[in-house]
């Protein structure tokens, strides 16, 4: 599965676990550190924790490597680092605060995802 491919399989993860402003982004015309980062929302602290777990255990299924995380203990903010992947899980009342979308998007970047977003749960 090609790098693009598995961003928008994570936005599934996230989205599945009923994440919620889930954004994926190509950035590998604007930083060395990945090729895209993928980015989502949860409404507390167990459910970015929950993510981040279900996200890890769908990539150790198609078998990418998780090289490094961070935030997992707090689950404020975890990133969750696949080398040319990287995932920003926050928690809502982080989420705005980081804005991480106003860093990295250029305004043609973002991909398209397999999932409605605009249907109320």
């Amino acid at each position: 599965m090609q790098d693009r491919a598995l961003a928008q399989e994570i936005a599934q993860v996230i989205y599945d676990k009923k994440g919620r402003d889930i954004v994926a982004l190509d950035v590998q015309h604007l930083t060395v550190i990945c090729d895209y980062m993928v980015i989502g929302t949860g409404r507390n602290a167990n459910q970015v924790k929950a993510m981040a777990d279900d996200v890890d255990d769908r990539m150790a299924e198609l078998g990418m490597n998780l090289r490094r995380t961070e935030g997992q203990q707090d689950g404020r903010w975890v990133v969750l680092d696949y080398g040319h992947i990287m995932v920003h899980l926050f928690h809502q009342d982080d989420r705005s605060y980081y804005n991480l979308e106003r860093l990295w998007e250029d305004g043609t970047n973002r991909l398209p995802l397999p999932f409605d977003q605009t249907i109320a749960d």
